[in-house]
């Protein structure tokens, strides 16, 4: 559900479940951070992320308003996102290892298969 922040008295940011979002788009104001973080300027940002002029001006804006809130949630997005690429990439491991198990089980059993027919060629 989507609803408006009572913090902002702007329409273009809404907290939703995913958190601060540009009203309209799954953009969070967390994405557009990563660009800023990483130097981009605005207008470049907005081609990128598919935004209004208005709607990543308005982003902007309240990031520089609410400047420590919204980079302490981002920090709390990253920690989590990385919470969640090291349990997924554990998780990955134990079943690629479980599909190796079986990958081998089957393949045994066709070279046991291989082996029988071989036999029974031979007459043994």
């Amino acid at each position: 559900m989507t609803h408006a922040n009572p913090s902002t008295s702007n329409n273009h940011i809404v907290q939703t479940s995913r958190g601060l979002s540009v009203a309209g788009t799954r953009i969070t104001l967390y994405d557009i951070l990563d660009y800023v973080h990483d130097g981009w300027p605005p207008h470049l940002i907005a081609a990128w992320l598919n935004l209004s002029p208005d709607q990543i001006q308005a982003a902007l804006a309240y990031i520089e308003t609410h400047r420590a809130e919204v980079e302490a949630q981002y920090q709390q997005v990253l920690r989590q996102a990385e919470e969640n690429r090291v349990y997924w990439e554990s998780r990955n491991r134990e079943r690629l290892k479980q599909v190796d198990r079986l990958a081998s089980a089957s393949e045994k059993a066709h070279i046991k298969a291989r082996i029988r027919l071989r036999q029974e060629q031979l007459g043994w």
